[in-house]
């Protein structure tokens, strides 16, 4: 997994590519802690690349939701894919994230 980290102002956020499946999870989860703490909890994970995700990989972006809330921040996805989204809503954790339909959107909910 290839995981791209751009910042945007005060905000970071991170672009993974490919699936988030066991092998990848704990990469994904130090980045994206690593990134959080470096922005203060203001922190969007661009799945837009991300085709599916598994029970280990969705454990990191609730371990990494878990992390960023105790700062009281909350993490924000964006651009999920409608199998993503479908594992989100089967699983009940939809609203354990902030969603937005892109970048830009999930940027501007820190203003």
């Amino acid at each position: 997994m290839e995981i791209t980290q751009t910042r945007q102002g005060a905000v970071t956020v991170l672009k993974p590519t490919g699936p988030l499946v066991a092998s990848d999870a704990e990469q994904f989860l130090r980045e994206a802690r690593e990134a959080a703490t470096r922005s203060l909890g203001r922190l969007v994970i661009d799945v837009s690349a991300v085709p599916y995700v598994d029970s280990v990989g969705l454990e990191s972006l609730l371990d990494v939701t878990r992390s960023i809330s105790e700062g009281g921040r909350s993490l924000r996805l964006c651009a999920a894919g409608e199998t993503l989204r479908e594992v989100l809503d089967v699983t009940g954790l939809s609203e354990r994230f902030e969603q937005y339909e892109d970048v830009h959107a999930a940027v501007r909910s820190f203003l």
